[in-house]
């Protein structure tokens, strides 16, 4: 009779841990990460939601400086100047309320002495009719207003990555667990085999199945253990991490009960609302950028049009003191129209009604794409849940068939090559299930994204997360 404690694998396959991985001078930090801390670290410091939060501010900055053709302006003026010119001269003279009959001498006007003059002035600018600036105004607006939705897409575009990021470490890491247990029993089944082949109870070949088998695992092991490591450090730099500590993850995916309930609810809110009117910040983006790029076009036509400004200003001219000696005041309005200049106000209406169409083409695009991200979306949601079950089954019926090959193999109606082929297919089968549980996450994350919705619905998954180890 054949032991049976040669190959005694069924527990190993049976659930999926986490990995030891091999020394690394990168720190891992100690308490496990959950999916809600993740998504609240990238939402702070993840890069290209720093680095859209920061487009966004400067957008939001810009689209004030149009205000200078619409609100009124105020400045103060000083400044000191001496001239002989004989119209400079006599004006400042003038300006000084200094002016005498012997001012008037042709000789002195003709050829006047140096004179210096200390001015200040108060100058106000009122704005009255600038359609440009206030069509530029509202260009501006809308152009932020597009930036914002583009920043608020990123989010959620990174909180997805997030999500994908987060379980695939630890599926990683999971694997390589799996196959390190499968290792360990691959090694001790090798040793008990060639003891057997000493006594004569198998063959020499059976010990070298058993042999290239357990390199097999051990080759399998390595690049497990360096695709976690991996893993980990891209979640790391996905959060906006810098420094060299890495996250502790849980030590299993979250239940197949649990996954399978979210992607039904999510499935069903995917067929109820196939008409539904939420819009994803991409799109709200592009409609944004429509609203601007046609309010940039009016813009460029209103320069065509005259515009109308007025101004008040106080000024000071002494001969030593800026702002001293009599004050004088001016008020006016004044009308400007540009009937030609160079063709540069036709080019600019051209150029802008170009960029409109443009605009409205990418809007459409946009809302082709995603719609078809939407249906594409709500079928992989379906596909992974019905994959999963066909998983789930495989798993289970590869322990049985590997449990009674083990027995045929103990009385001895069996080869050592069944036992492996049973033991193989029996970690694949337990390592496809794995996978197709974060399949089923992944297309969760991937629908919620397509449909307008937030990836943080998935931090529900933490409460059914084992701890890590």
């Amino acid at each position: 009779m054949r032991t049976s404690s040669r190959f005694s694998m069924a527990l190993v396959v049976a659930s999926l841990g986490a990995a030891t991985l091999p020394a690394s001078p990168i720190r891992a930090q100690s308490a496990p990460l959950s999916l809600g801390d993740a998504m609240r670290e990238a939402d702070q410091h993840a890069f290209g939601n720093r680095i859209a939060a920061a487009t966004t501010a400067g957008d939001r900055a810009r689209a004030r400086l149009p205000l200078k053709g619409i609100l009124p302006s105020a400045r103060l003026e000083a400044g000191v100047i001496r001239t002989t010119d004989p119209i400079g001269a006599f004006g400042t003279t003038l300006r000084q309320r200094l002016v005498t009959p012997a001012a008037f001498e042709p000789a002195k006007l003709n050829s006047p002495s140096a004179v210096t003059n200390a001015l200040g002035g108060v100058v106000l600018e009122v704005p009255l009719i600038n359609g440009d600036a206030w069509l530029g105004l509202r260009a501006a607006r809308a152009a932020a207003d597009a930036s914002t939705a583009a920043s608020e897409w990123s989010a959620v575009s990174t909180r997805t990555d997030v999500v994908r990021a987060y379980y695939g470490a630890i599926l990683a890491e999971a694997r390589a667990g799996v196959l390190a247990q499968a290792q360990q029993a691959a090694d001790a089944g090798v040793r008990q085999v060639r003891a057997m082949v000493a006594q004569g109870l198998v063959t020499k070949s059976d010990a070298l199945q058993a042999s290239v088998r357990a390199a097999d695992v051990a080759a399998q092991l390595l690049s497990a253990r360096s695709d976690a490591l991996s893993a980990r450090q891209q979640l790391a730099l996905l959060l906006g991490r810098t420094g060299a500590e890495l996250p502790t993850l849980p030590g299993a995916l979250p239940d197949d009960a649990a996954v399978i309930a979210l992607a039904a609810h999510d499935s069903a809110t995917a067929s109820a609302t196939a008409a539904s009117s939420v819009l994803r910040d991409d799109v709200r983006a592009a409609q944004a950028g429509v609203a601007a790029a046609s309010a940039d076009r009016r813009r460029a036509a209103s320069t065509l049009f005259p515009r109308v400004n007025s101004f008040a200003r106080y000024d000071w001219n002494d001969p030593r003191t800026p702002y001293a000696g009599q004050k004088n005041w001016t008020v006016g309005v004044m009308a400007s129209w540009s009937i030609f200049g160079g063709n540069a106000e036709l080019a600019d209406v051209a150029a802008t009604t170009a960029r409109a169409s443009a605009a409205r083409a990418g809007l459409d695009a946009a809302r082709a794409q995603s719609q078809l991200e939407r249906d594409d979306a709500a079928r992989r949601l379906t596909l992974s849940m019905q994959r999963l079950t066909l998983a789930r089954d495989a798993a289970d019926q590869s322990r049985e068939a590997y449990r009674l090959v083990q027995k045929r193999y103990d009385g001895g109606l069996a080869t050592i090559a069944e036992l492996l082929a049973a033991e193989s297919s029996t970690t694949s089968a337990s390592l496809a299930q794995a996978a197709a549980r974060y399949a089923v996450i992944d297309a969760i994350a991937t629908w919620r994204r397509a449909s307008g919705g937030d990836p943080a619905a998935l931090t529900a998954l933490d409460t059914s997360t084992t701890t890590a180890r």
